[in-house]
């Protein structure tokens, strides 16, 4: 295990910024932070640093993901601080170094309840990927786009109830999705706007025109675009057609070929710049385990040929992992390895406002770093200084 107090040299790599795209350089890590990068020939490592040797592969920012219910058999929704660590170290295994643990339509007490246990996991720490903050997906959510969250749980937009989540989270809050043609939606969507946490419209049956008044509001955001939402259509554009022509919403994509065709993937890079586009997984418990029947807020899910779904059909999450998303991104939609590390990294780190200590690697930013090898798996996760995950030979 690497000491984050002693200098560590990573080399042997290409270091992808993810601006640059950097041959025979070595990062130098001290401290949980990066100290420089600079060509090899001008290191002279004293002894006691530890260097890691990146194999000829890349080293790449920490992947950001903010948009994950669970993985490695846990829900964020079990409500227990073990499940937030168990979420946490699966996801760190595939790259992720930060992420917004992502709660779901479900009673007021089991919100509170998972509010309750990853504020607790912000505290003592997760012993892997970092918290950044909490992404509320539900309750208030337009039932005839429910995707795979209960229509019972499902309530009218309240500020005076989001006020009683955000203190059990500890003011952990960081996006909510919301329905903004719901009663009361545009209100809390104003009141969000005003204390700095990310509106987000989402299993939404919202107009071209609803979407523009939330935006008018302080929608910034879209959650996993085109899933659960009005589609676009030639005479009502719909929440897609305000995701795709709205300059000020950054989208969240879910590109696993499955949520979204990679067609579709194409168009939206056509039309979107690669800046307003964040990567998530959206992944549940099922991620990095075996197919089979799980659950989801209370649901079953069944997980055949690396698809999640409820026994009518619908899509219920993904099993999706951050390197594998970067993958599809080159793989089946074609764009640079650069544009789709952007995609995972600082576009997500901006969307937070924490791109000054995250998102790039960069002289003064926590030393969130991932090695892949050619195939784009992990080697390794580091958070802050610390090696979370090495895979192991063989």
């Amino acid at each position: 295990m690497i000491d984050k107090n002693k200098k560590t040299i990573i080399s042997n790599g290409t270091i992808i910024t993810p601006f640059q795209l950097l041959e025979d350089n070595v990062i130098s890590i001290e401290k949980g932070k990066i100290i420089a990068i600079e060509n090899k020939e001008n290191i002279a490592a004293p002894v006691e640093t530890e260097v890691i040797d990146a194999g000829n592969g890349f080293v790449v920012p920490g992947f950001i993901d903010i948009h994950v219910h669970g993985g490695g058999g846990s829900d964020i929704m079990d409500g227990k601080y073990e499940a937030v660590k168990q979420i946490a170290a699966t996801h760190s295994r595939f790259g992720t170094t930060a992420f917004l643990p992502t709660t779901m339509t479900m009673s007021k007490d089991k919100i509170i309840r998972s509010l309750k246990s990853i504020h607790e996991a912000f505290i003592k720490g997760t012993g892997a990927a970092e918290i950044l903050g909490i992404n509320l997906e539900g309750p208030y959510i337009n039932p005839e786009k429910k995707g795979a969250q209960k229509e019972k749980d499902i309530k009218r937009p309240s500020i005076e109830e989001f006020l009683e989540f955000n203190q059990a989270s500890g003011n952990l809050i960081r996006l909510i999705t919301v329905a903004p043609e719901m009663p009361g939606a545009i209100d809390l969507i104003r009141w969000l706007h005003k204390n700095g946490i990310i509106a987000s419209v989402g299993h939404s049956n919202a107009t071209y025109k609803q979407v523009q008044e939330g935006i008018k509001a302080g929608l910034t955001h879209v959650t996993h675009t085109f899933n659960a939402m009005r589609g676009l259509d030639h005479r009502e554009p719909g929440v897609v057609g305000a995701a795709l022509s709205s300059p000020k919403l950054i989208l969240e994509m879910i590109a696993d070929g499955i949520h979204l065709h990679p067609v579709a993937m194409k168009i939206l890079i056509k039309i979107k710049e690669v800046g307003k586009i964040v990567l998530i997984t959206d992944a549940m418990r099922a991620a990095s385990k075996p197919e089979g029947t799980y659950n989801l807020g209370g649901q079953e899910v069944t997980v055949v040929n690396g698809q999640a779904r409820l026994k009518d059909g619908t899509l219920a999450g993904s099993v999706l992992t951050m390197n594998k998303a970067v993958c599809n991104m080159v793989d089946k939609v074609g764009v640079s390895l650069t544009e789709a590390i952007q995609m995972a990294t600082i576009n997500p780190a901006r969307c937070l406002g924490v791109e000054s200590k995250k998102g790039s690697l960069e002289p003064g930013k926590d030393a969130d770093i991932v090695i892949l090898n050619k195939k784009l798996k992990v080697e390794l996760t580091m958070v802050k200084g610390r090696v979370v995950y090495k895979r192991e030979e063989g």
